[in-house]
């Protein structure tokens, strides 16, 4: 079910995906890709929050990410630590730090390989060499608590070697029955399916979700508004996403989903319960979600509608989507009424216009550790390929934490990408 989820929210806006590009840990995806990968979906907890439990397990409490920059001479491999957090009953603040070594080792490298009389470098040498802000990246975030139901977050981070910073104001209200989240980001990452990034100047929404009700029933409307055009991170040729443009998105979406067990073995004391030399202990299972065994059928079905008002066009684009299995229904109709023809063309064009089918393989390695790979096979020709190929895979060593209920240390890597990243997930499923 949890796949079929994030299926349904990329066709909405603020779907995050987990990206060691910034210290926050997430981009977003762009509206009108197929949808992003199950493995590569972000966490629900804040970065900080991660770091600040990952640390008691690493040494000195940093942890490793891989992502490339643009200066070569940084490296891809950076370290990241939680320096400070204070905190109340309704407020904590954060500050993260983030490393590479790579260039800080070959510039002291340099230094004793110029000495000819072997002597060593100064002090001063080294130390320019150590101050050097563009190996330094650091984050700032805090959260305040105003009311019991209504929370403000603030965010800022900057990268030594680019300028400008990323600012980002979150306010969140929940309703009995609803969630209301209101997000301004200045500017806003955002990261296409071909592992693009994207920096729009500017991006404010407003959305109301409804929570599952037991019938299943889900709907949400929002508001979305860019200013500025998207620039282009690490992209040197292609244009920049339709969604992406300067205007106003305005959307509303529905779900329903319903899921039937076939059968079902109820946990019994037995099962939780373990006889050692000293006595019986509690051995709760990995996950409570799925702490029984069980076959069951599942189902989720909806449907989004889409008005855009770009800046600079008088017309209102306006789209209809059916979102039961989002990126092959629409995609086998274009198939239908355009037949072979031209069909890399098209492709390139719309991303949606080729069927895709996500593959999900996952091993048990031993007790709580689990290795996955999620892929996305496309069914469609590429230019002087013919037939299905793999457009995408993400590796994923997965360790499962007992204490936290439903709670895993998940490291991954994205070839596509050249990512990799170890984050803390919880109720995924």
């Amino acid at each position: 079910m949890a796949n079929l989820r994030t299926a349904m929210d990329s066709a909405f806006w603020d779907l995050n995906v987990s990206s060691p590009h910034t210290l926050e840990g997430s981009a977003k995806a762009i509206p009108g890709d197929p949808f992003p990968l199950d493995g590569a979906r972000a966490s629900r907890v804040l970065r900080i929050q991660q770091l600040s439990l990952l640390g008691n397990g690493f040494p000195l409490g940093i942890i490793p990410s891989y992502s490339p920059t643009s200066h070569k001479d940084l490296g891809s491999f950076s370290l990241q630590s939680l320096l400070l957090r204070p905190a109340t009953s309704n407020w904590w603040l954060g500050l993260i730090g983030q490393f590479r070594p790579k260039k800080l080792i070959s510039s002291i490298k340099a230094e004793f390989s110029t000495n000819d009389d072997m002597e060593f470098p100064t002090f001063k040498d080294v130390a320019k060499h150590v101050l050097d802000k563009s190996l330094y990246s650091f984050g700032l975030c805090t959260q305040l608590l105003v009311a019991p139901s209504s929370s403000i977050k603030l965010s800022t981070e900057g990268h030594g070697e680019k300028k400008g910073r990323r600012n980002k104001f979150m306010l969140f209200h929940k309703l009995p029955y609803h969630d209301i989240t209101l997000e301004a980001a200045w500017p806003e990452l955002f990261i296409d399916h071909k592992g693009q990034y994207w920096d729009v100047p500017e991006s404010i929404s407003l959305d109301l979700s409804s929570l599952v009700s037991e019938s299943g029933l889900r709907y949400r409307i929002g508001i979305h508004k860019n200013s500025g055009h998207p620039q282009a991170v690490n992209s040197i040729d292609g244009e920049a996403p339709t969604s992406l443009m300067p205007g106003l998105c305005a959307k509303a979406a529905f779900s329903y989903e319903k899921s039937q067990d076939l059968w079902r073995q109820k946990e019994t004391k037995k099962d939780v319960m373990v006889k050692k030399d000293k006595g019986w202990f509690w051995r709760p299972s990995y996950d409570v979600r799925l702490k029984e065994p069980h076959a069951a059928v599942s189902g989720i079905f909806g449907g989004s509608c889409t008005a855009w008002f770009q800046d600079g066009h008088s017309p209102v684009a306006v789209e209809l989507r059916g979102d039961e299995d989002n990126s092959t229904t629409s995609a086998l109709a274009k198939r239908v009424i355009n037949g072979l023809k031209s069909s890399s063309a098209n492709s390139a064009r719309d991303p949606m216009s080729s069927p895709r089918i996500n593959l999900i393989f996952q091993q048990q390695v031993a007790g709580p550790i689990v290795f996955r790979v999620d892929s996305r096979v496309s069914l469609d020709s590429l230019p002087g390929k013919r037939g299905p190929h793999i457009e995408d895979f993400i590796y994923s060593l997965n360790y499962s934490l007992r204490l936290l209920r439903s709670g895993k240390v998940v490291a991954w890597y994205s070839p596509k990408r050249k990512e990799g990243m170890i984050e803390l997930r919880v109720f995924e499923f």
